[in-house]
């Protein structure tokens, strides 16, 4: 395994090289706290919105970022829905500890993160506190806007970030405000104001200007590409012609004793499958801005000499179905289309070209930041630290099972992500997800089980077909882990039966 950034601090202090870096914000920017010392690793993370697996062959960059890092295969998040999935990235934590389980309301939203103090908790708090830069460029969580002060004089920034340059509504990639450090910004629909290539630029800058100053940093680049309506840069609206949605094994096809919420959707019809293809192809061309995005950071690393001492990470929110179980284009569901998304991480020490299949989550990545910041990880934290993984190192005892916890039906009309019947519209259900199968509890007392050694597109639920011994044995695993709160109770619970 590597050296450890703790390893490499105590040396660096011996030595007597410690070097602490002034740096001089940008204009309404936080000052920086004091800098540690110039070997901390840098963390550049890229997050996108509703970006499913079936989009990486689409993806050059995160191609070569997988043969030069590690790839995590059974990479899921915590619900299939932006604001809880974000909300558990940035804290660590499973809805039922963040209290964030929708996109608004009184269950979900901006307003419930910060009103539970979520804000006070992120990794980026704690790396702050560690003396690194930290910036946010692009979308934080649903409900959040750029001018609202929040009750404070300027435009609200949440605690943890040096430098925030995020909008509220910003899923057209034209006509919309940024908060750049607690000033409103607004672009317009010229080829220059595309979002994702604003953030791209903004990131390289940000980059450069940390380096200059010999400060260590943590930045999140969080697009809203490729999430609808599915906006392309101009330079890519001719991409892919004739390009179609996947025609899958579960594609317009129900399984097997479906649940009531799924069970009434009849064939997708001619004009489905046509918007089904043409948004498709619009979510492939949309993500070339991404990807370009992605090698101008790379790029920018390399060019202020600290490619080598810097972690990238590239991941989704959550995934997206297009077809599969006759359901039209969304999210929300167990479904692997939507909770298993692409995670890859590359950096000092990581084992290139390499897969781990352990069953990690989102609720992970802020404990890696911490611990890759050499940043305390609390009690409260119900994630795990990834990077010896990443590294090679061998996890015996790792968790078998993942949790998935959703809040639904989801129909708020002012919701980007409302859903109706032909989307896919589950009632509330806790979820568990191993190596090998799908158990699925709804509220209403349905359950789902699929085999995916046997039935990987998850085609047959046997739910009804199991002896009351396994189903007492999956609903108590089910129920423990749900009411873990800490740490350590979450670890326990996530090593479900096989």
């Amino acid at each position: 395994m590597a050296i450890t950034y703790r390893r490499l601090l105590a040396a660096t202090l011996v030595a007597g090289l410690t070097l602490l870096a002034a740096w001089t914000p940008a204009r309404g920017a936080e000052p920086a706290p004091p800098a540690p010392a110039a070997t901390a690793p840098n963390i550049i993370f890229v997050l996108v919105d509703d970006l499913a697996w079936n989009l990486v062959q689409y993806l050059p960059q995160v191609q070569r970022l997988q043969s030069e890092g590690a790839t995590f295969t059974n990479y899921t998040v915590t619900d299939s829905l932006c604001c809880p999935s974000r909300s558990s990235i940035l804290t660590g934590q499973f809805p039922h500890d963040t209290g964030v389980f929708t996109n608004g309301g009184a269950d979900g939203g901006f307003a419930v993160f910060k009103g539970r103090g979520n804000e006070n908790r992120t990794f980026a708090t704690a790396l702050q506190g560690k003396g690194y830069r930290t910036g946010f460029l692009g979308k934080y969580l649903n409900g959040y806007l750029p001018a609202d002060t929040q009750g404070g004089s300027l435009p609200y920034v949440p605690p943890g970030w040096s430098e925030w340059y995020v909008a509220g509504n910003g899923y057209s990639e034209y006509n919309y405000d940024l908060n750049e450090n607690h000033t409103v910004v607004h672009y317009g629909n010229q080829p220059a104001d595309y979002l994702t290539n604003v953030l791209s630029r903004k990131g390289k800058d940000f980059i450069q200007r940390s380096a200059a100053a010999n400060t260590p940093f943590l930045l999140e680049v969080s697009t809203f590409a490729p999430h609808s309506p599915f906006t392309p840069a101009n330079q890519d609206l001719d991409d892919f012609p004739g390009l179609t949605a996947p025609r899958t094994a579960a594609y317009d096809r129900l399984p097997t004793n479906p649940p009531s919420w799924l069970a009434g959707n009849g064939p997708l019809t001619a004009q489905e499958k046509s918007t089904l293809d043409t948004n498709f192809r619009k979510r492939a061309q949309s993500v070339q801005a991404v990807d370009r995005l992605i090698g101008n950071l790379r790029a920018q690393l390399t060019t202020s000499g600290i490619a080598d001492n810097t972690y990238v990470v590239f991941s989704s929110d959550n995934g997206f179905h297009m077809g599969e179980y006759r359901l039209t284009g969304g999210k929300q569901t167990a479904f692997d289309t939507d909770v298993r998304v692409p995670l890859v991480v590359a950096g000092p020490g990581v084992v290139p070209g390499s897969q781990r299949a352990e069953i990690v989550q989102n609720i992970d990545l802020a404990p890696t930041f911490q611990r890759i910041g050499a940043a305390d990880v609390g009690t409260h934290v119900d994630g795990r630290n990834l990077l010896p993984l990443a590294q090679g190192d061998p996890a015996p005892n790792w968790r078998t099972g993942a949790l998935i916890e959703h809040h639904g039906p989801n129909q708020a009309a002012d919701d980007p992500d409302a859903q109706d019947r032909r989307n896919g519209t589950p009632v509330t259900y806790e979820a568990l997800r191993t190596a090998t199968y799908t158990y699925v509890e709804y509220s209403n007392g349905e359950r789902e089980y699929y085999d995916r050694t046997v039935d990987p597109h998850q085609l047959n639920n046997i739910a009804a077909g199991l002896p009351a011994t396994r189903l007492a044995a999956l609903h108590d695993a089910l129920t423990a882990y749900v009411g873990c709160h800490s740490h350590s109770a979450c670890w326990t619970a996530g090593h479900v039966p096989a």
